[in-house]
């Protein structure tokens, strides 16, 4: 039999735009949804760095959505591992049809509030 791969949940704080603070920046409220079985995988030394220079960010995981998934990531805190994370950049996405596996879309993640 093969090899069976399967990802974990993981919290999904999607944020949904709910008003404006006093000096008229944006204010969001959070939304807490599990997404089962999502990958993750510690960042490559290459990923770290390319993402630190072009963002500033210090990226410790990538997280692998499933291809059924149609929650907004980007921005967002998730929780895994006990931990706080938040997602940066853009992803990196596949077409669904020539990527075999359960996932087609890879986000970054830092530490969150670190």
């Amino acid at each position: 039999m093969g090899l069976m791969i399967r990802g974990i949940p993981v919290v999904l704080y999607e944020r949904k735009l709910s008003g404006k603070d006093g000096f008229g920046h944006p204010t969001y409220e959070e939304t807490a949804v599990t997404v089962e079985n999502v990958l993750v995988a510690p960042a490559t030394t290459t990923e770290i760095l390319d993402t630190y220079n072009v963002t500033g960010k210090k990226a410790v995981y990538n997280i692998a959505i499933p291809k059924k998934d149609d929650h907004t990531w980007q921005d967002c805190r998730v929780d895994f591992f006990g931990e706080a994370w938040k997602v940066i950049g853009f992803p990196q996405q596949g077409i669904d049809e020539n990527i075999p596996g359960d996932w087609n879309q890879k986000w970054m993640v830092e530490r969150y509030g670190k």
